[in-house]
């Protein structure tokens, strides 16, 4: 029996986290895609992992559950990599709200049940929660600790008040940070972290879907005028995350790490400021 890592989201952000994690540890890697999964599951067994692949749907409380209880067979989970999601140009509001905001709250709620004393785990967010005009604090409570399956279910969730897919990736990705700074509380309990990331533009196949789609020229302009001058790569990811499971990271929980190129510090106060 070996200590478990589990990878949601056959991807460029979730490999290069669970190559630097993931030594010494079985991984088990769920996504949607078999096919992706087993792509990624063969990359890592062949430089020297041991690596599971197993589909499963984050927008399914029962898909989720099925992806820890076989994690369980392996020995305790020890470590979340949760890199699963769809994008605004992927998807309807409807999925974006299922999948990004849901299903993340029930995976960081099913595996807070089970982690092993002394683990941790993190979860992608994004720099786009960042930009939305802020809620209130009524608001980031009801995203923070509503049950998950009432979620769906919140006034500022329906339909009418979501006004296109990138709304609703925005709020999604502002509950997934509201929700990791309430499950730490629990996480906490057994000894265990959580902590959430938020990427800027990072080139991986999703982001390129995003360049090649209807707001390509968007995310090319932010990128060019974000103090970086160039969108990041997963490695660059992985760095924040390395140091947030590890040791050094220890006094960490709760935070979520925003490491965008400087695009939201852009937006706010230089050349990506939207016109008034």
């Amino acid at each position: 029996m070996k200590d478990v890592m589990i990878l949601t989201g056959a991807g460029q952000i979730g490999m290069a986290i669970a190559r630097r994690m993931g030594y010494g540890k079985k991984i088990v890697v769920g996504d949607k895609n078999m096919e992706n999964a087993q792509t990624i599951a063969k990359i890592m067994n062949e430089a020297g992992f041991d690596t599971v692949p197993m589909e499963m749907d984050l927008s399914s409380r029962e898909s989720i559950m099925n992806l820890v209880a076989e994690a369980q067979k392996y020995g305790e989970v020890s470590m979340l990599v949760n890199a699963a999601g769809v994008s605004p140009s992927q998807a309807p509001i409807e999925a974006i709200l299922k999948v990004d905001l849901y299903g993340t709250a029930v995976l960081l709620e099913e595996v807070g049940k089970i982690i092993k004393e002394g683990g941790v785990g993190v979860t992608i967010s994004s720099q786009s929660g960042w930009r939305m005009p802020a809620l209130t604090a009524e608001e980031d409570e009801l995203l923070a600790v509503t049950p998950a399956e009432e979620l769906l279910k919140l006034p500022l969730l329906q339909p009418e008040n979501i006004r296109d897919t990138l709304h609703a990736y925005q709020m999604a990705k502002r509950c997934n940070e509201k929700r990791v700074m309430a499950e730490a509380v629990k996480w906490g309990k057994r000894g265990a972290r959580i902590n959430a990331i938020a990427p800027g533009i990072v080139v991986t196949p999703l982001a390129i879907d995003e360049f090649n789609g209807p707001r390509g020229d968007f995310y090319k302009n932010m990128f060019k005028n974000c103090p970086a001058g160039r969108p990041g790569t997963a490695d660059e990811i992985a760095n924040v995350a390395e140091l947030l499971m590890s040791d050094k990271g220890a006094f960490i929980t709760g935070s979520t790490f925003l490491i965008d190129g400087g695009a939201t510090a852009s937006y706010f106060y230089g050349p990506l400021k939207p016109a008034k």
